[in-house]
Parts: structure tokens; sequence; C-alpha cells
């Protein structure tokens, strides 16, 4: 049923995932990597973080919603409180990090963030990945939780207007939840985040799954 869900939905809260002591463990290793900034893109690297995306790939609680052959490209931190505060207009997820440029009439909206490579990939791999957000901490509604509007990941890309249009008339779901959780989603899935408003800290890694053969001649940055 939970499968079921994810494919009309395109978001799935899985409770249980990490327990208290892996979410501390992580927390230390990202506040050595952070370096005091409030997120970062290039943790996969690091052989705690390559770790963790092989118990996640393995995780049982996660085998319904990961593909069999799949390959983490890329872990991503960060954390939000009211005092290091911002809000995510809603939008997708379009670029992933690879490893050199490639000439295609497919490939367009090529960035360089954090000294890596970005391309915006074609719907037809998009549609592939999968992203994995652990909770380090209790997410409340108060801490500036992810939003989304259900099932917007079935319509392909979404251009920013009629993105902020299906937020107003379809809605959107809260997506809080406890510590050591896992909201699993479709980075197609409109998401969006306001600020936080609480007393609390929200920490998240996010984690990104995909094929571990690309199209057009691209390669992942880096895949474990």
């Amino acid at each position: 049923m939970e499968a079921d869900a994810f494919a009309t939905h395109g978001f799935v809260l899985v409770p249980e995932v990490l327990s208290s002591n892996e979410c501390e463990a992580i927390a230390t290793h990202v506040a050595n990597a952070s370096g005091g900034s409030v997120g970062t893109r290039c943790l996969l690297p690091q052989p705690w973080c390559q770790a963790i995306a092989k118990q996640l790939r393995r995780h049982p609680l996660l085998a319904a919603f990961i593909p069999a052959g799949s390959v983490a490209t890329q872990c991503t931190y960060f954390e939000k409180s009211r005092s290091r505060n911002w809000l995510v207009p809603v939008h997708q997820d379009l670029s992933i990090p690879v490893a050199e440029r490639v000439n295609h009439p497919a490939l367009h909206g090529w960035s360089e963030k954090e000294g890596s490579l970005f391309v915006q990939a074609p719907v037809e791999l998009l549609q592939q990945l999968v992203a994995v957000r652990l909770h380090i901490d209790t997410c409340t509604v108060n801490d500036g939780p992810l939003r989304v509007v259900a099932g917007s990941h079935l319509r392909g890309r979404v251009e920013p207007e009629a993105a902020a249009i299906a937020r107003q008339t379809q809605g959107e779901v809260i997506c809080s939840g406890p510590r050591g959780s896992a909201l699993v989603m479709r980075p197609l899935l409109l998401h969006a985040s306001s600020k936080a408003s609480g007393t609390g800290m929200r920490r998240v890694l996010h984690l990104l799954f995909g094929p571990s053969e690309l199209p057009h001649g691209l390669r992942w940055q880096h895949s474990v």
C-alpha cells in the first residue's frame, strides 16, 4: 500500500529509519563537515556519508521506494532555525551533479555550485530519481517543514508560474515528522518550505538516488 501511495502522491513518510544514536552520530559528522554554514551539497565523498547511503539502500523499510541497482549520487545537508532562517518558494529539483559538461540538445541549465557541475536533466531521467530526506531532529509545523503538492510529480516539468497556481488550487501537505524518520520523495514533486517560527532546530540530510548509467554520455560526479 505504501508503494502505491508513493507512486500516486510522489512522497511518503517512513518512521524509525534511524535510531536516536544514529541521529546523534550524523549530527556530529555534519557539524564538522559544514564548517558552521547552514548547509552543503558536497558530503557524499566522505566515508561516513557513503556508509549511510549504503545503509539506506539495503534498509527494509525503504526497499519499496529505492529501485534495485540504484546508486547514491548526492548528499546535501541543511539546517534551519529561527536564528538561521529562510523560506523556499514552490519548485521542483531539476539539477543533478555530473562529472563533466556534455554538449547535447537535451541538456541545458548548466551551473556550478560549491565547485561541482550541475545540469538540468531530461524529464525521463528525473522521473527515475528518488530523494530520501532524513530528519535528524523532530520536525514540527513550526520548524519550517517541507510542504508538497501531492501528485504533482506526474505532471512532468512544471513552469514556475504554473507551479504557483498548482499550489494555490490543489493545496499542499505539510511534511512534519519525528526524529529518525525519512521523507521519501520524487524530485519532480512540487515542494516549498516556510520560515521556522518555533524554538527548535530542523536538520536534514538529503540523499539522492538514481540509475547507475546516465543518458547522453553523462556521468555522475560521485556514485556509491
